[in-house]
């Protein structure tokens, strides 16, 4: 019997995740080409169908990204010049450049340092007559503690926009005692189909999710240029429209997205196991059942950690070197350094390592040897 010597470990396998579909994918693509329908379409209403279900919600949008799900949802509640928009620095960059794309004011208020959320303890202190909306993001695959964010939007009569990009299919248990999904529990909810995401397409796309149908309709408007007839136009909308051919691929993938979080949930189980102790690992909400879009570690030793993951040929990455109150797009806002203390910190010594569903025992063993040798 011969044993295969790990020499690497990417951050993200998506040869290992494509080839066991890749039959499906290609007769779904070509599905698409033979119809000619290259613009909306069956593959795209159906794709639609299934994520309104999978999410538990009651409208569904496709879109062209991530981004433009947020661009297109601020649009569609009529966020613009004038109103604020509470949101979290620790986040991708889309989430606070489509506020300033409408023309609002984002406002920051500090994560939670163990879950790397946004803190609900620190929202209602920022909220001002101008206030319109808040942006809860679920990072790293763990929905925000939302029951707090809930109450606090509906005490001040602001929208909930769910920055989901990282997280469709985590879930929430509200003190309602019912199990949300994440993008159900606010008037809008956003994902992300960039590659990299759990349930990722060939390109871009993105979705965005509703349990109010009014929303829903204006946003499906917006997305097409704010015509429900062609050339007729209710609205200045944009071209947000998801391509055909991502919805079709996605529409494959799907069935498989339940049994992959299993897998980077027992991944995860084997990383906390092992690195107890050795590394700060992810803090998950008792509330929380996280997808693990990241396994995000932490230490004052981040830096020689990751020098040592990539002297051994170990993807990883920082998420996010720089808060985004700091950005120096961003500096007309006045933020300055110890406005977000724990953002800052959490940008100094965070390092997500692989976690794809793929990944095996001999892999992740290479993966905390690596570590541990720091």
């Amino acid at each position: 019997m011969t044993t295969t010597t790990i020499t690497n470990v990417p951050l993200l396998d998506l040869q290992a995740q494509y080839e066991p579909i890749k039959d499906d994918v290609l007769a779904a693509v070509t599905e698409v080409l033979d119809s000619k329908r290259f613009i909306g379409g069956p593959k795209v209403e159906e794709l639609e169908a299934e994520i309104n279900a999978y999410s538990g919600t009651k409208t569904a949008i496709g879109v062209s990204s991530g981004t433009d799900a947020l661009v297109v949802a601020l649009m569609a509640l009529e966020v613009g010049p004038g109103d604020e928009v509470i949101t979290t620095p620790f986040t991708f960059f889309a989430t606070v450049g489509s506020i300033v794309r409408v023309g609002a004011t984002p406002v920051f208020v500090d994560i939670d340092p163990t879950t790397y959320n946004i803190d609900p303890n620190q929202i209602e202190a920022k909220i001002t007559s101008k206030t319109k909306a808040i942006i809860p993001v679920h990072l790293f695959g763990q929905m925000a503690d939302m029951d707090p964010i809930v109450a606090i939007a509906k005490k001040h009569n602001l929208y909930i926009i769910e920055d989901a990009a990282q997280s469709i299919g985590s879930t929430y248990k509200s003190d309602d005692g019912n199990h949300y999904k994440a993008g159900a529990l606010g008037d809008v909810g956003t994902f992300s189909f960039f590659p990299s995401k759990n349930l990722g397409c060939a390109g871009d796309g993105g979705m965005v999710v509703s349990n109010n149908v009014e929303i829903g309709e204006k946003i499906r408007l917006f997305r097409n240029h704010g015509a429900a007839q062609k050339y007729y136009h209710d609205f200045v909308g944009g071209n947000f429209r998801l391509d055909p051919l991502q919805a079709a691929i996605l529409s494959v993938k799907l069935p498989y997205l339940e049994g992959q979080h299993h897998a980077r949930r027992a991944n995860a189980a084997y990383y906390n196991e092992k690195l107890s102790g050795v590394v700060e690992i992810p803090k998950i909400l008792d509330k929380c059942d996280t997808i693990y879009n990241q396994y995000t570690i932490r230490s004052e030793n981040r830096d020689a950690i990751a020098e040592a993951l990539n002297k051994a040929n170990v993807g990883n990455a920082i998420y996010y070197p720089v808060p985004l109150h700091l950005q120096n797009c961003f500096a007309e806002l006045g933020y300055k350094v110890g406005d977000m203390p724990h953002s800052e910190l959490a940008a100094k010594q965070v390092l997500s390592i692989p976690i794809y569903s793929e990944l095996n025992h001999a892999q992740q063993d290479y993966v905390i040897d690596t570590i541990k040798s720091v």
